[in-house]
């Protein structure tokens, strides 16, 4: 059988292969801890799910869902963006509900991307936003995210022979992998940006309430303009530890939204509507739940990069995101040095290359490991920090 042109392009993706190293390594009987992928260890709260629990038992719920969601959970989003960044939303034109925030990231470029157009798509970054492109047979114009710069994408550089051919900027912040943060002032230049060069702005915006040292991150939408240009994804996924049950939401520009609302329509079957009831609660029940989230976090943030540093890595301390992004020592490669972590240590952590090839020299660690786990690989990451200094 011969495969479309499309297949032969896409890489493997990135998480696949860790774990696929993890499977070998544990095959062998090797104890691996691994901080490659950002899953959250800490379960779904209670009360999320009783919810889940008693909305599982109603017969309504065992049917086909709408495509769009139902009308209390688009309500229950649009609150909640009204409670937590005072953005106001129309819930039945400017709210979509997902089956997770990655089948909109993956999706929203059938609806802006014709073969030979353009998305600018920063790097190194979330790989969806260029798959995505590609499915659509689109091109990605990478732009590169520095330390200089904040980890922010140089808009002013970009050729005009490019942007004549783009019709999508991804951002995103906080961001994954770096842990970078934006403001409101670099957001009203991005809503200028699209305006001038007519682009619809996709902003991935999942860890705005994995937040530390009492940061608070901004929504895209709240920059003014913001929902004449683009859309913002969100997931349940990070703020309440749902990745396993599949929801998120799209939001913002009313066309961008009821376009990739087309596009669900003809794709999928919608989001169960047990998961659905459980996202309500989740948004309309206690919030506390997320501050104590993030004070376990936290508390592995500061550990790890006390041990990431002794190890010679220079990193960055992350004000939001559920990631440590840092710099290999001069003369390695990310692979190299993932490789002899792996090898030597029995760490996993992702090499920076695979979001992009500004990501090479750095690798990045999660803080999504159980505590006990967490301690032994502190220890371990010690432990090689020393070996590595008196060979």
């Amino acid at each position: 059988m011969d495969f479309s042109k499309r297949i032969e392009k896409l890489p493997p993706y990135l998480f696949v292969q860790i774990s696929r190293k993890i499977a070998e390594k544990k095959a062998r009987g090797e104890d691996v801890i691994s901080f490659g992928i950002g899953d959250p260890d800490i379960p779904t709260p209670a009360h999320i799910i009783e919810r889940l629990n008693e909305a599982s038992r109603d017969p309504a719920n065992h049917r086909y869902p709408e495509t769009e969601g139902l009308p209390e959970l688009r309500k229950a989003i649009a609150e909640w963006y009204s409670r937590r960044f005072d953005v106001t939303l129309n819930p039945d034109k400017e709210v979509l509900p997902l089956i997770g925030s990655k089948e909109g990231i993956g999706h929203i470029a059938l609806c802006f991307i014709d073969p030979g157009d353009v998305a600018l798509v920063p790097d190194p970054a979330y790989p969806v936003y260029a798959v995505g492109t590609l499915f659509a047979g689109g091109e990605s114009y990478y732009l590169p995210l520095n330390e200089e710069n904040g980890f922010l994408p140089d808009l002013d550089h970009i050729p005009h022979s490019v942007l004549h051919k783009a019709r999508v900027l991804w951002i995103n912040y906080p961001n994954n992998p770096t842990g970078a943060v934006a403001g409101i002032d670099f957001f009203e230049k991005v809503v200028f940006f699209a305006r001038k060069h007519n682009l619809c702005v996709c902003h991935d915006g999942p860890y705005s309430e994995v937040a530390f040292d009492g940061y608070k991150p901004h929504s895209f939408m709240q920059a003014p303009g913001a929902k004449e240009v683009g859309v913002e994804f969100h997931s349940f996924s990070k703020s309440y530890n749902m990745t396993g049950w599949r929801i998120g939401m799209a939001v913002g520009n009313e066309r961008a939204v009821n376009a990739l609302m087309r596009v669900k329509s003809n794709l999928d079957s919608g989001i169960p509507q047990a998961i659905q009831q459980a996202a309500i609660a989740a948004l309309k029940g206690p919030q506390d739940c997320v501050a104590e989230h993030n004070a376990i976090y936290q508390r592995r943030r500061d550990a790890l990069l006390g041990a990431v540093r002794k190890a010679g890595l220079q990193a960055m301390t992350p004000r939001a995101s559920l990631y440590v992004w840092a710099r290999v020592p001069r003369g390695q490669t990310s692979a190299d040095y993932t490789s002899r972590l792996l090898d030597e240590a029995g760490i996993v952590v992702t090499p920076g290359n695979g979001y992009g090839q500004a990501g090479e020299g750095y690798i990045r660690f999660s803080l999504t490991l159980a505590d006990d786990r967490f301690a032994e690989g502190v220890k371990r990451l010690l432990a090689y920090a020393e070996r590595s200094k008196n060979p």
